[in-house]
Order: structure tokens, then C-alpha cells, then sequence
């Protein structure tokens, strides 16, 4: 058998058997490929290695090899799923704690695969820009909680981005959870006890209310009904029993009787004397629930309650046959607009694709045979065949967040100009690798909402701050394909669902679900008609505290350039607010405006795009 050409086979080889052998699997298959990493069955798939075994790919497969090994090793499926929360942030939370749990555990016998996952850590740090965030919101708190856990169990210093965004969540995390956390090494062994621990954790952060039902006491609850079962039987049988006794014995019955009537006083008197030493534990006892803050732009703004406000997914506002109706009144309603927007896209698609530098890497074991070495294996039979694989450029990994203005202004022809817009973008981008995330927002009632309410049962307290009940909408995830929530927008044309626009706030909301985004480049485009407006906030707060904070909010974003900002007014000139923006005079006129927007972001060259975008540099 001829020997391979491939310097890096070696390297594959000797890495493939030791990961069989930490993960315990014999039968594991191990790819290399520049698909994403993963376990899959019994295949794991690996970062690809090229030929010239650069010291950096050759410490990310390393590394990855070894986190999926321990997983497989010390990870129990069955258990994970038993004891996994329901909401979608405690599961985050959930499943970086048991990731650092495997890494830890593994680790415990082969410090120098910990060395390798470190180094996979620090380059996932370091490509998310971890190292530069300043505040803790910008990073996940899932992401630092694992961590920290990892931390907690290694006694080992993590590399420099991880260690900063643990450093900024640690003095939350162990305010809230610091007990729970000094018995992560008594359990780190036993599965079931750590993913009690976990759901410990998660409560002591303030996310209870998405773990669902607690598994442990739904096996107390079987066996309780069990029990009952039993005892019931035996009763019948006792019962049998007594009757006869008391046929027998009527006035040694009556003494039974009279004694347990007196028993079950005392028990009644006992009750009730534990009732009320429960009532009268000082409050103290309980530990303090200390909010977030409100909003991480401005220290000032205030919310007057947050209770009624809801992060809801169209979809859970209709049924699906509402929104199938919608969707086809959309359709109709833009039907004369449809060619125009049509060749709006095509324009668009070219423009993007044409940004596409394609890009090479050859002597691959797999993905698209290379044509061009075929010359080779007619002279020579028993070469092996040459494959190539296509690059990942820096514009394929980038995701756009569109943020939708949802108020009453907006009802009628810009509303239903805007959905088709989304609804162009989406499927465009998504034809180039260009993940969309579509978001809307407005309130849940007009003129304050429950909020109000409980502000006027609270007696009217001055400057309450914000005094309505918010609605964000998610039309579009960014990793959900368009196909499947096409029905979506047509929720945008709604009767009622439009109302008051406290843009500040969902402005902030997007910029979070942003960041947290694994891709290199961010791009939020605001579509709105003006000012936010609240006339209940507005009313008893000072006339331009909504807009203060939209201001303050803006700054942020822009001060921290994780995201490329921009915005495009409707009818209402929004330059005074976003540094970068259109406004456009007609609603037609939008579709044009995205599309030129959007075209000169990915523009190669720095000037066109900054002419492009009205931010031609000062001499």
C-alpha cells in the first residue's frame, strides 16, 4: 500500500486513536471536517487540518477532540434530559454547567488534555471578542457561569478573554450563588446530585421560574400515589377488621375512638403552632432577589415594574390559520409593489454576491474533487484523488438584525411596506449565507396597561419612569429559514396589535440578543417613523425621558462597536438620533433604501461604502 503524500496524516491518525481512547469508544468513528464539530452517532466530526500543521489548528483539533471525548465519557444522556430545565436561558445555563463538568472531571486524570481545552477556550475567546467587552451584559451569563463552574472545579486560571468575562460576571454570580458553588467538587462525580446543583444554581440567579417541574419530586409523587394505593388496600382490609372488632367489643370501639379524636387535636393544635412560627420568620431569613438593572445605557431610567412586560414569538400571538389569513391579506394588499421589489432583490442579491471573493484550500480528504489534479491519477493510477474545499470568508459570517417598528403610527401603508421588506431581506440574505433576525416592538395596551394600574393603586408616586407594559416580538430567529416562518410577518398587519413605541429599551433588547450572536460581524437596522412616544411614561415623567434614553442607548451601541448601527426613517427625519441614517419621505421608498443600505455595508471599499451610507469623511 502506498504511503500517504499528506504530512498531516500522522497527526490525524495518532489524534483519532487517542480520542477513541479517552472517549472509552473503540467503535468511535473521527472525521475531519470544516463543517461545524460535533458528535453525531457514532461519527465525531473534527476541525479539518491542512498540510502545513499550523500550530493553531493543530491545538483547536486537539482541543475539541478532548471536550467531546470527556463528554462522551462521563455524560449520561438519560440523566441529562431527566433533570434539564425548560425555559430557554436556564437550559443555557444548564448545559455550559455540564460541559464544564465533563471538561473538569476528565481532566481530573489527564491534566494535559485541559491544556488543550484551553486552548480551544481562548481561541473561542478571543474570535468573540471577549477580551474587549466591558460590562458583564455583554457577554452570555450562561458562557461565564460555565466558567466559573470549570474554575471552581479545576483550581485552574482560565485563558485571558474567558478569565475577563468571568472576572466581570463573578461578583453577581457569587453574590446570588456563591453557596451552592462551594459544593461543586462534593458532587462533580455523580451526575444526578451535580444536575441538582445546577438547578440550584440557576434558581439562585434568578431563573426558577423556567425549570419546570422538579423530576425529583415527581418520583417522590409515583411512589407517594404507590403508597397510597398500598395503604388504601390495607385500610379496606383494617377497616374489615375493625368492623368485626367492633361487633365484638362496641365499647372498647367507642374508647378507639374517643383517643383517636384526641390525637388528632393535638396533631390539628401542633399544625397550627408550626403555621405560625413559619408566618413570623423574619424576612431576613429570606434571601434578598436583586433585580438586573433596568438598562445598562443609562443609570437614570426607571422602570416603574417590569411584570407585565412579555418577549413573545409571532406565532404565539395567532393561531396559524389567523396567520395564514394575514400573510395572504399582505400579499394582495403589495401586489402591485411586487415586480418593483422584485428587481429591488435581484439588484441586491447581485450586489452581495458579487462581494464573494471565492477562495480554495486543495489536498483535502474530502469535499469537491479537484479537477484540476485529475492529470495526475491518469499517469499514475494509484495516486490517491485530491478534493478541495471552499473557504469561509468574513462575509459569510455575519448576521443582520432588522428592528421593526410596531406603533399605531405606523398602521396602514408603512407597516404593510415595511413586512415585505423583511420579508425580501430574509429570503435575499438567506440565498447568501447572511443569517436575519427579525424583531418588532410595541406595548400591550394603550395608555399604560397594567403598569398604570398598579402605579395608581400604589398611590401615584412621582417620576415612577417608564409606565407601560412592553411587547417584543420575534418574527424571524436568526437561525430559523425563512420558509418557515414566512406566515409570521403577516402578524404586522394585525388590528390591534399596534400601539405605543418605546424604542430606548427594545433598541437595547436587540443589541443584547446581537452580541450574543457567535458571528464576527453584527448589523442592526432600526425601521421607524420618529420619536418614541408613551403618553402614559410621558405624562408624569419629564417630556423627553424616553428620548434621553433612546440617546443614551445609541451612544452605547456606537461607543462599543460590537454592532454596525444603522437606521432609516419613515416620513420623520431620525439623523438627529442615529449617526448613520436615511430618511425617506414616502413608504414606497423603502424597499430602495434597504436594499442601497444594505448594499453599501458590504461594499469592499471603506469610501463607496461610507459615501453610500451619507458618511463621507471630513477632510
Amino acid at each position: 500500500m502506498k504511503k500517504s503524500d499528506n504530512p498531516a496524516d500522522p497527526f490525524k491518525k495518532a489524534l483519532s486513536e487517542a480520542t477513541r481512547a479517552l472517549a472509552d469508544d473503540r467503535d468511535l468513528n473521527v472525521t475531519f471536517s470544516a463543517d461545524p464539530s460535533g458528535v453525531a452517532g457514532d461519527t465525531m466530526r473534527l476541525p479539518q487540518v491542512s498540510r502545513r500543521l499550523g500550530r493553531d489548528e493543530v491545538l483547536q483539533a486537539r482541543g475539541t477532540a478532548d471536550a467531546l471525548a470527556m463528554r462522551m465519557r462521563h455524560h449520561d444522556t438519560a440523566t441529562h434530559a431527566r433533570f434539564a430545565p425548560a425555559g430557554p436561558m436556564a437550559r443555557e445555563l444548564y448545559e455550559a454547567m455540564e460541559t464544564a463538568r465533563c471538561e473538569a472531571l476528565g481532566a481530573r486524570d489527564m491534566p494535559g488534555a485541559l491544556s488543550n481545552i484551553d486552548a480551544r477556550i481562548g481561541a473561542d475567546a478571543d474570535k468573540k471578542g471577549y477580551g474587549q467587552i466591558k460590562a458583564p451584559a455583554d457577554a452570555p451569563l450562561a458562557v461565564a457561569a460555565g466558567y466559573i463552574v470549570r474554575q471552581a472545579a479545576t483550581g485552574r486560571a482560565l485563558p485571558g478573554g474567558a478569565q475577563h468575562v468571568a472576572d466581570l460576571w463573578r461578583p453577581f454570580v457569587e453574590q446570588q450563588a456563591g453557596g451552592s458553588l462551594t459544593h461543586v467538587n462534593e458532587v462533580l462525580a455523580d451526575q444526578a446530585a451535580f444536575a441538582r446543583l445546577s438547578r440550584q444554581v440557576i434558581s439562585d440567579l434568578g431563573y426558577g421560574d423556567q425549570l419546570g417541574d422538579d423530576p425529583d419530586q415527581s418520583e417522590d409523587d409515583a411512589e407517594d400515589n404507590a403508597e397510597q394505593q398500598e395503604e388504601a388496600g390495607d385500610n379496606q382490609s383494617r377497616d374489615q377488621d375493625d368492623s368485626e372488632d367492633a361487633e365484638a367489643s362496641p365499647e372498647q370501639s367507642q374508647e378507639q375512638q374517643q383517643d383517636e379524636r384526641q390525637a388528632q387535636v393535638s396533631m390539628d393544635d401542633q399544625s397550627d403552632e408550626q403555621l405560625t412560627d413559619e408566618a413570623e420568620m423574619p424576612e431576613s431569613d429570606t434571601p434578598p432577589d436583586l433585580p438586573p438593572p433596568v438598562s445598562e445605557a443609562s443609570a437614570d431610567y426607571k422602570v416603574f415594574s417590569q411584570a407585565w412586560d412579555e418577549e413573545i414569538r409571532a406565532e404565539d400571538l395567532a393561531d396559524p390559520a389567523e396567520l395564514e389569513r394575514l400573510r395572504a391579506y399582505l400579499d394582495k394588499q403589495l401586489e402591485p409593489l411586487r415586480g418593483a421589489v422584485s428587481r429591488l432583490a435581484n439588484k441586491l442579491q447581485r450586489r452581495l454576491q458579487a462581494q464573494q471573493s471565492r477562495s480554495w484550500e486543495f489536498d483535502k480528504e474530502e469535499g469537491v474533487l479537484d479537477a484540476g489534479r485529475l492529470a495526475r491519477v491518469v499517469a499514475n493510477p494509484t495516486t490517491p484523488l485530491s478534493f478541495k474545499v471552499e473557504k469561509d470568508t468574513e462575509f459569510r459570517d455575519t448576521v443582520v438584525t432588522l428592528l421593526i417598528d410596531n406603533s399605531g403610527s405606523m398602521r396602514g401603508r408603512p407597516i404593510s411596506i415595511a413586512a415585505i421588506c423583511a420579508d425580501v431581506l430574509a429570503r435575499t440574505l438567506e440565498r447568501c449565507s447572511v443569517k436575519v433576525e427579525i424583531l418588532g416592538f410595541t406595548t400591550r395596551a394603550w395608555k399604560g396597561g397594567q403598569s398604570r394600574e398598579a402605579w395608581l393603586q400604589a398611590g401615584r408616586p412621582a417620576q415612577p419612569g417608564r409606565l407601560n407594559d412592553l411587547r417584543h416580538i420575534i418574527y424571524k430567529p436568526a437561525d430559523a429559514p425563512w420558509r418557515r416562518v414566512r406566515p409570521n410577518l403577516g402578524l404586522m398587519m394585525k388590528e390591534g396589535l399596534l400601539k405605543e413605541n418605546i424604542d430606548g429599551e427594545a433598541l437595547e433588547w436587540a443589541h443584547k440578543r446581537l452580541v450574543r450572536r457567535s458571528e464576527v460581524r453584527k448589523i442592526l437596522m432600526v425601521i421607524s417613523d420618529g420619536a418614541p412616544v408613551d403618553d402614559s411614561t410621558l405624562s408624569v415623567n419629564p417630556a423627553n425621558y424616553l428620548e434621553k434614553h433612546l440617546r443614551d442607548v445609541i451612544a452605547m451601541v456606537e461607543k462599543k462597536r460590537m454592532v454596525e448601527l444603522l437606521a432609516i426613517g419613515i416620513g420623520h427625519d431620525v439623523t438627529r438620533y442615529y449617526e448613520r441614517a436615511v430618511t425617506i419621505t414616502d413608504a414606497d421608498q423603502l424597499a430602495g433604501a434597504i436594499t442601497e443600505q444594505l448594499a453599501a455595508l458590504f461594499d469592499a471599499d471603506p469610501r463607496k461604502r461610507a459615501r453610500a451610507l451619507g458618511m463621507a469623511r471630513r477632510a
